[in-house]
């Protein structure tokens, strides 16, 4: 039946008294997430199972302030959870195209890194010292001298045996030679060809075996020039053994509870000892590190020989208090993978491991990563890489080029980092659902969805988190506190936004702006606290702000621009009601539907679908009402109908069919002759056996055609007709609940076709008889016998089109 609903019924208040306080600071403040239980259900879950694969997808609408809420239980719950280690990169002596990683307990990174650093400052200074010290030197000197000693010996005696076979030495660019000698004086070659020819074979001879003689002797005195190198560098290892040995062995003993530390101290050891010349004379080593002479070398240059035996700390957790909690807001390949600088020197690009930068996933290892999912999806290579890692159980560190197949220079490939984290992801609904569907590995590495809730029950535990909300925003933000009323304000505010009066949004993020703009109301009139007024005052600021459009709109109405009619009664025409989202702002529009019919077959016919104007949600609203005409008017007759209709003097694309009902009754009063009350608005679906369906935006829709009423005048005859089911819905404004009070404007619920039809035309709707048809002048009535004459029409023009006869020629 229909229901001309009271003003009680159209905002469900709250009794400021009913609330308990003087003023908001007076509640409990309320931590963690409010209103969510299905959603903190599964983040309790997902956080606390171990097993892999159970990363966690957050959905949710944008706005409902999914990331704080988030960053704060995942906050609270990595306080519980212990540090994780440091993670290091070092020298690979083995390989130095491959670093390899030191994984240390939080806080000892730092300190090996300082510890590398104190002792290559400690041999660089004492290297020098050592090998000039009186001590060294002698012992440097005494082997120069036993190898000169044993050399001028061998010489010697080479000499003799020359001298006594009557040849001598001679040293040339190509070594030495064997001259003869006689009578004291060398030979020239002339001399040697005129000697009797027994003489010169008797020399020759001689030359031969004394060539044999001088290779044995060279042999020797190489032999004796290695031994005196491999003495100086016994010498020089013994001595930089002795300086470094002891050192290394302190750090050995500092860290002797980490064997990879330790490995890593030993092979530092063997290095600096077999270059120890780097750190003797460090120009040199810069000329050899650097390639250029020592006027030239760069700072870089000199300090080349030593980064090697650097510590390259990428993940550093001794100031982190618990597991961290790393919120990544660019996602992109590099700032979640890492990346290896380069540096440019004389015009080329260097790099070694020192330039090895961790990602957010080095530094979430260990804990918790969240990720903006919307930012994530915009770079394709960042989601790759991120299941790259996931899958793979270790984050590797690679260059973008080579991902992409780029051609690239040589470059480092770090040992990989074993991943220990958990990722959480944080977007939209619609991007589950499409990954789910479209990306096969995605199932298996989120398993945990948390779901928000966009509202929650308007009960007394839903009032009290709300509160506690509002009293725990309020402190962080430094507002003044509300008073009883505001606060009240506020919660049915809530519940407008939920469009439902038994509960309230969790759209916190609106409602802690509507608070800051109170907030701003309240220090203009120096207020000690928010009032009712304030609160007001911010809500219809808010509106305003973004209404320009709005109000143009009712000014053309108000003009005549746009023809709404208010008053009167016409046929085959009703105001419809539809809702524009403009940016934050919605508003309810109202548009005249009108409706044509006449004999034919075509049915009824969507003139916005036919330009394509409407959209497939309002095109099968219009296709149900043939289903309605079919079921209710064709039981005996095939339908015969040709009906039109239109949203008039509308530009844009109809989508919903939440004008579906409208268009029925305009479509009815055609057909039956009998005129609409214009000024009644429709809203509400229909389905086959005309039943009313809610639909949405029922607020502002009222609201709209309220504005346009009051603009032309109110007559105490104008109202809107809503479907039964959306009476829950409503939560309408102030003014227009006054006006409802006041007589000047109704609000009335049908649940059926009939119901509506009766009240815009004033004509009982009539129910079919046992016998068939209607009960004589109603409106189902006079449908009735319209279609049938349509029926009778298009039949005496059928049996006419058969009784032609064919033309003659």
């Amino acid at each position: 039946m229909i229901l001309d609903l009271k003003a009680e019924a159209l905002r469900k208040t709250v009794d400021p008294a009913s609330l308990g306080f003087k003023t908001t600071a007076e509640i409990e403040p309320r931590e963690g997430i409010i209103g969510q239980r299905r959603a903190v259900s599964a983040l309790q879950f997902g956080l606390a199972i171990q097993d892999g694969g159970f990363n966690i997808y957050v959905a949710g609408p944008p706005g409902i302030g999914k990331m704080t809420a988030v960053q704060a239980f995942v906050h609270e719950i990595a306080r519980s959870r212990p540090r994780p280690d440091d993670w290091c990169y070092v020298y690979n002596f083995d390989d130095p195209y491959r670093p390899k990683t030191c994984r240390l307990p939080a806080g000892r990174g730092i300190e090996l890194m300082q510890d590398m650093q104190a002792l290559i400052e400690q041999v660089r200074n004492e290297v020098p010292r050592a090998f000039e010290s009186e001590d060294f030197v002698s012992k440097r000197d005494e082997i120069v001298k036993q190898v000169d000693k044993a050399r001028s010996e061998v010489i010697e005696q080479l000499n003799q045996e020359v001298a006594k076979s009557g040849f001598a030495m001679e040293g040339t660019r190509f070594g030495i030679i064997l001259i003869p000698v006689l009578g004291g004086r060398p030979l020239s070659d002339e001399e040697f060809r005129d000697l009797p020819e027994a003489a010169r074979k008797d020399l020759e001879q001689k030359r031969d075996a004394l060539q044999e003689r001088l290779k044995s002797t060279m042999r020797r005195a190489r032999d004796l020039a290695r031994l005196a190198q491999k003495s100086m560098r016994d010498l020089n290892e013994r001595a930089a053994l002795y300086i470094v040995g002891g050192l290394i062995d302190d750090l050995s003993d500092k860290y002797k509870d980490l064997p990879d530390v330790r490995s890593y101290l030993q092979a530092v050891q063997k290095d600096i000892v077999q270059h120890i010349e780097a750190f003797r004379d460090e120009s040199a080593g810069g000329e050899t590190a650097g390639g250029v002479g020592p006027l030239f070398l760069t700072p870089r240059s000199r300090e080349l020989p030593y980064r090697k035996y650097r510590v390259n700390v990428v993940v550093d957790n001794s100031k982190q208090e618990g597991a961290p909690v790393v919120v990544e807001l660019s996602p992109s390949f590099v700032n979640l993978i890492g990346r290896v600088e380069k540096e440019t020197e004389f015009g080329a690009l260097y790099t070694d491991f020192t330039m090895i930068r961790g990602g957010s996933l080095h530094r979430a290892n260990g804990g918790f990563l969240v990720v903006p999912a919307d930012d994530l999806l915009h770079d394709p290579m960042a989601w790759d890489g991120l299941k790259r890692v996931l899958r793979a159980g270790e984050i590797q560190i690679e260059e973008l080029a080579d991902r992409l197949g780029l051609i690239t220079a040589k470059s480092l490939r770090p040992n990989p980092i074993p991943r220990d984290l958990k990722v959480i992801l944080v977007g939209r609904s619609i991007y589950y659902h499409i990954l789910h569907a479209y990306d096969e590995t995605f199932p298996e590495l989120f398993k945990v969805k948390a779901d928000f809730d966009t509202s929650m029950p308007r009960n007394e535990e839903g009032v009290r988190e709300l509160l506690g909300f509002l009293r725990t925003f309020c402190g962080k933000e430094k507002i003044c506190p509300l008073d009883p009323p505001a606060a009240a304000k506020l919660i049915e505010h809530a519940s407008r936004l939920a469009e439902d009066q038994e509960k309230v949004s969790t759209h916190l993020g609106i409602l802690a702006d509507v608070v800051r703009e109170a907030h701003f109301w309240a220090r203009r009139d120096q207020a000690p606290m928010i009032g009712v007024a304030h609160v007001r005052k911010a809500i219809d600021e808010r509106v305003y702000r973004s209404t320009l459009i709005q109000e143009k709109i009712q000014e053309m109405i108000a003009r005549g621009a746009l023809l709404i009619s208010t008053e009167g009664a016409v046929a085959g025409q009703v105001n419809g009601l539809s809702v524009l989202s403009l940016g934050e702002i919605s508003f309810g529009k109202p548009s005249r539907i009108t409706a044509s019919a006449a004999a034919g077959r075509e049915g009824v016919v969507d003139i916005e679908r036919e330009v394509e104007l409407g959209g497939p949600v309002h095109s099968k609203g219009v296709l149900i009402l043939n289903g309605y005409l079919a079921q209710q008017y064709a039981q005996d007759e095939p339908l015969t109908l040709a009906a039109r209709l239109v949203f008039e003097q509308t530009y844009e694309e109809v989508e919903g069919d939440s004008a579906s009902a409208a268009e029925l009754f305009a479509l009815l009063s055609a057909l039956s002759g009998l005129p609409i009350r214009q000024g009644i608005a429709v809203t509400g679906s229909v389905n086959q056996r005309g039943e009313l369906q809610a639909i949405g935006g029922v607020n502002e829709k009222i609201e709209g055609f309220f504005d346009v009423c009051r603009a032309v005048g109110l007559t105490g005859e104008q109202g809107v007709l809503i479907p039964a089911s959306n009476a829950p819905n409503l939560m309408l404004r102030e003014d227009v609940v006054d006006a409802v009070s006041g007589g000047r404007f109704h609000v009335w619920t049908a649940q059926t076709i009939d119901e509506g039809i009766e009240l815009l035309t004033g004509t009982p709707a009539g129910e079919r008889l046992p016998e068939g048809g209607f009960r004589e002048g109603t409106v189902n009535d006079r449908v009735d016998r319209t279609l049938g004459r349509f029926a009778e029409s298009m039949r005496r023009m059928a049996e006419g089109e058969e009784g032609l006869e064919p033309a003659r020629t």
